[in-house]
């Protein structure tokens, strides 16, 4: 992310999406398949036309899916894998899944489903004697910890302590690259509904009995009517360390890793009291749990706010995930609600505003809950000197040609200021985006996804519907850990050359 300085206000933008080196639409994957086809067609040639023209078309139909993309970049091939995928777990009855006592989970717990099905929350204690919860995702080895911000947000705030903010966040994203065994970081922002319990907690606590009656009449009434139509914001950051200090190295156990981390957490948690997210916080095994639940079944916020109060809830991991939910091609049921998630596709192309994600992020009167989380994944100096070397490489070589075309140019230009940039010093990371919308009902899920699609341009990124893999990208945008990369069956590597 690059800061551009300008006598009006300060704009970020060039933004670099991984290309792999290819003839027209075709990737690195499709381009070896065309020139192979084209050796096997002159060979079958020679030996006979009918032979020549037959292998031609054989090439031809294998190349179709992957040259044909739609506006997401997404190939014929990916969308087909996509649906036969879906239509397979489908039939298996891995779209459907029930827990407690009369349903398939162990012991009659309230596991949570897919991806997160055996992760494990352990307590342990950082460097300042806080307590934190340190969630095990066993399947890829990774560890998480969560931070509690109390960020107050940038009304009546000066842009140049916003733009100071930024630059402290930048820092801290570039910071993430020396982080030993770290692989990647996530910023969680959700909006839900005040239920006006920690108001009525507050005032209750300084109400005097002998106070005069028309006080306490005005602020019973407050009590009563300021929750209605106000909204609870909630900032969350994670960060996910991997157990393996290095690839094909042994892995730590659990108390190694809850050594590693809770030295890692205090300084975390001070610099990000510098980008504007306020006092950060880990959060407990506890309130994880608490947290999760209320995700999967937001009917429960009051209950537990009230449980709160009470002394605690007294919710373990074990129980935090849904009693039913059903994956559905493009949503996801859960308990009492229903959600959509999207991905982004693109990044904004352009130079932004450091207030360009406000309209995305503000609470929204067709969306009960939405959840913004930005997902990163750094590179470490190595890897980055190497990454944008091959994509300068690669800018090039598509530009290459009597008349390149003017996107092409100005990628070439990206391209080189990245590596330039990195030179200097700068890091660089991979970073996406995962947005949720959850409702009430099925019934409101039209007007929910309305809702995003307007929203969505004014933030300048382009987000397309998780198809087909609602319930694994709704766990995704949860700030627990789960790296969607690490769970695929094809690498990443080969998902990028097609």
């Amino acid at each position: 992310m690059a800061a551009v300085e300008e006598s009006g206000p300060r704009t970020y933008g060039n933004w670099r999406k991984p290309t792999s080196p290819g003839l027209g639409n075709l990737g690195l994957a499709g381009t070896i398949v065309l020139l192979g086809g084209l050796v096997l067609t002159v060979i079958a040639m020679m030996l006979s036309l009918i032979a020549g023209v037959i292998m031609l078309g054989l090439v031809g139909i294998m190349l179709a899916p992957l040259f044909f993309r739609d506006r997401h970049g997404r190939t014929m091939l990916q969308r087909a894998i996509a649906r036969i995928g879906f239509s397979r777990g489908r039939s298996a009855g891995q779209h459907i899944y029930r827990s407690g006592p009369l349903g398939l989970t162990a012991f009659g717990s309230f596991r949570l489903p897919g991806l997160a099905a055996a992760s494990t929350v352990h307590e342990a204690q950082d460097s300042y004697g806080r307590p934190f919860g340190l969630i095990e995702v066993p399947s890829t080895g990774h560890y998480s910890a969560v931070f509690a911000c109390g960020a107050d947000g940038a009304a009546l705030v000066d842009a140049d302590q916003v733009d100071t903010w930024v630059a402290y966040w930048g820092s801290w994203l570039a910071s993430l690259a020396h982080e030993p065994s770290l692989v990647a970081a996530s910023v969680s922002v959700e909006t839900a509904p005040d239920p006006g319990t920690r108001l009525a907690r507050e005032v209750e606590s300084n109400l005097k009995p002998g106070a005069p009656l028309l006080a306490q009449s005005m602020l019973h009434e407050v009590v009563q009517t300021y929750p209605a139509g106000s909204a609870q914001v909630s900032a969350r950051v994670s960060v996910t360390y991997s157990a393996s200090p290095r690839p094909g190295a042994k892995r730590r156990d659990q108390a190694e890793m809850a050594r590693e981390v809770g030295t890692r957490l205090p300084g975390l948690s001070a610099h990000l009291g510098m980008t504007g997210a306020g006092e950060a916080r880990p959060m407990t095994a506890q309130q994880l749990a608490e947290m999760v639940r209320v995700a999967y079944d937001p009917s429960v916020q009051v209950l537990i706010e009230q449980a709160q109060d009470a002394g605690g809830s007294g919710l373990t991991w074990a129980d935090a995930g849904p009693v039913a939910a059903q994956e559905s091609w493009g949503h996801y049921i859960h308990d009492s609600a229903a959600s959509i998630t999207w991905g982004m596709s693109e990044a904004p192309r352009g130079e932004v505003l450091s207030t360009v994600l406000s309209g995305l992020l503000a609470p929204h009167r067709d969306i009960a809950r939405k959840r913004v989380t930005l997902l990163y994944r750094p590179h470490d100096p190595a890897q980055a000197a190497q990454l944008v070397e091959r994509d300068r490489r690669d800018a090039r070589f598509r530009m290459g040609g009597n008349k390149p075309a003017a996107r092409d140019a100005v990628a070439v230009a990206a391209a080189e200021q990245s590596a330039q940039e990195e030179a200097k010093g700068a890091g660089v990371v991979r970073f996406s985006m995962l947005v949720t919308a959850t409702v009430n009902s099925p019934e409101e899920l039209a007007n929910a996804s309305a809702a995003i699609d307007v929203l969505a341009p004014p933030a300048r990124v382009q987000l397309r519907r998780m198809y087909g893999s609602q319930a694994s990208a709704f766990a995704a945008a949860l700030p627990i850990g789960i790296v969607l990369p690490d769970h695929l069956l094809v690498p990443q590597a080969i998902r990028e050359a097609t």
